[in-house]
């Protein structure tokens, strides 16, 4: 059963950002919002927990994960940026875009795509994932935690679509697979992040998310 903390979105607590800043530098996985979805996530550098939300989210280890950054002068210790890919960034963040660029030594390969070795970084628009970020030293795993109400057997919408859970429900779903919750008491979405490769020299918006229209305006 997971441990759950309830943080200020705006002014997060310091003495809770430091007890999950610990839980997490020894192998716990979390799940936290972000300025876009919800995510599943960990430290970066802890192997074993990597593995474990790999486990969760039931994904091969030929398939990247997302990891988020502090800063763009931090982005720059984990993949080669360009100069053009700098301006383009720098235009955007912090906000909900995923870049795709070459991976440097100290992206873990459990983590980047082995035969590309590139990897997707983000800087989120979001004061709890920067102040964990801060607290932590490394960067934190991101990957979606995307549960819908028929996932969970319940009825679709009358117009057909999937019924987003409540955060409540989203916390329970989860409450066995992950170590701690982070409540914030902001409900979740289904707006992801606009991806925006720039591992080679012409960028290209390989999915339209939030923002994309901003990101056009500079690809």
């Amino acid at each position: 059963m997971s441990k759950i903390f309830t943080i200020h979105p705006d002014n997060p607590q310091s003495r809770r950002i430091e007890e999950i800043k610990l839980a997490l530098l020894g192998g716990a996985i979390m799940l936290y919002p972000t300025d876009t979805v919800y995510a599943i996530g960990c430290d970066l550098n802890a192997k074993s927990a990597v593995e474990r939300v790999r486990q969760i989210k039931q994904l091969a280890n030929d398939k990247p994960l997302t990891f988020l950054c502090p800063s763009l002068s931090n982005v720059a210790t984990y993949a080669f940026v360009s100069d053009p890919a700098y301006r383009i960034m720098k235009r955007l963040i912090p906000g909900p875009y995923t870049f795709l660029l070459p991976a440097t030594k100290l992206v873990p390969r459990l983590v980047q795509s082995p035969k590309r070795k590139t990897t997707g970084i983000r800087v989120p628009n979001h004061k709890v994932c920067l102040a964990l970020m801060q607290a932590l030293g490394n960067p934190i795993i991101s990957t979606s935690a995307h549960v819908t109400a028929n996932d969970e057997n319940q009825e679709i919408a009358e117009n057909g679509k999937q019924t987003i859970l409540s955060r409540i429900d989203l916390y329970d779903h989860l409450d066995k697979l992950v170590d701690i919750i982070i409540d914030t008491a902001e409900e979740p979405t289904y707006q992801v992040s606009t991806i925006l490769d720039l591992t080679n020299e012409e960028p290209v918006i390989i999915r339209r998310g939030l923002g994309w229209e901003a990101a056009a305006t500079w690809v």
